[in-house]
C-alpha cells in the first residue's frame, strides 16, 4: 500500500502536466476541456527556449567531457593506490555535493566572475563541470571496486607500460561505469539551477533558467508542454540504452 502511495505521489503529476499540455486553454488547467498541439508547436516559436536549449547542451556535453576527463583518473588514483592525504581529496572532490548549492553558486559567482572577471560561458562550464565531478568520481570508483587489478599487474610484468595498461585493459573493462557516469552527469548538468542561476548573464542563460523566467511573466501550456518534451527525450534515452547496453549493464 505504501509503495503504491509512492507511485501515485510521482505519478500523478506528470500526468497533470502531460494533459495540461494538450489542453486547448490559453492558461494552465487541468483537467483540459479539449484536444491541441498549439503549445507544442509554441515552443519552437518561442526563441529563447530554442537558444538556451542549445547553451545547455554545450555546456553538459563539455561540461561532462571535462569532469571525465578529470575525474576517471582522479578516481582510479583514488581506487587503486593508498597514500597520505586519501581521505582528503575523496572529501574534496565530493564537496560539491556536500555543500548547498545555492551556496556553492554563489561563492562561484564571487570567485570566477566578479573576483577573475571571467567570461559567462567560461564560468558557467567551469561551475558546471565542478558540480558534476562527484558524480563521475563516485560511479566510475565504484566500477573500479569491482576490477581485478592482478589483470593490470600481469599486463605490466610482460612488459606493458602504465600508461598502455590503462587504456588498453583497465579502460575497456569500466565501460560501463563510463558511460552510466556520462549519463548521470549529463542529466545533472543539464537540469542544473542552482549553479547556473548565478553563473548566466546577458545572452547566456539555460534552458532551465529560462523556463522560470518565462513562468513569471506567462501563465500559457508552453511550459507544460516543453516539459513533456524533456520527458520524452528521457524515455527515448533510455529505451536507446536498454537495446543496446541493456540496463542490467550498468550494475556490472
Amino acid at each position: 500500500m505504501f509503495a503504491l502511495l509512492v507511485y501515485l505521489f510521482l505519478i500523478i503529476p506528470l500526468i497533470i502536466i502531460t494533459g495540461a499540455a494538450f489542453g486547448t486553454d490559453e492558461y494552465l488547467r487541468f483537467p483540459p476541456q479539449g484536444f491541441s498541439l498549439k503549445w507544442l508547436a509554441n515552443i519552437f516559436e518561442v526563441e529563447m527556449f530554442v537558444r538556451t536549449f542549445k547553451i545547455s547542451l554545450e555546456i553538459a556535453v563539455l561540461g561532462t567531457v571535462l569532469a571525465l576527463l578529470v575525474g576517471i583518473p582522479a578516481a582510479y588514483g583514488l581506487s587503486r593506490y593508498d597514500f597520505v592525504g586519501k581521505n582528503f581529496l575523496q572529501g574534496f572532490f565530493l564537496s560539491p555535493v556536500l555543500v548547498p548549492g545555492i551556496v556553492f553558486g554563489f561563492s562561484l559567482l564571487n570567485f570566477l566572475i566578479i573576483k577573475y572577471e571571467m567570461p559567462v560561458y567560461t564560468s558557467l562550464l567551469i561551475g558546471h563541470t565542478v558540480i558534476i565531478m562527484p558524480y563521475i568520481i563516485r560511479v566510475i570508483s565504484s566500477s573500479l571496486e569491482n576490477f581485478d587489478y592482478s589483470i593490470e599487474e600481469a599486463a605490466i610484468s610482460l612488459g606493458a607500460s602504465k600508461v598502455k595498461t590503462f587504456f588498453v585493459i583497465v579502460l575497456p573493462n569500466i565501460t560501463s561505469g563510463v558511460i552510466a557516469a556520462f549519463i548521470l552527469a549529463f542529466i545533472n548538468s543539464f537540469n542544473n539551477v542552482p549553479v547556473s542561476i548565478f553563473l548566466t548573464g546577458p545572452g547566456i542563460s539555460t534552458l532551465p533558467i529560462q523556463m522560470m523566467s518565462y513562468v513569471e511573466y506567462y501563465f500559457d501550456p508552453t511550459i507544460a508542454a516543453l516539459s513533456v518534451v524533456l520527458m520524452v527525450m528521457t524515455i527515448i534515452l533510455m529505451f536507446i540504452i536498454e537495446k543496446t547496453l541493456g540496463l542490467s549493464y550498468f550494475a556490472k
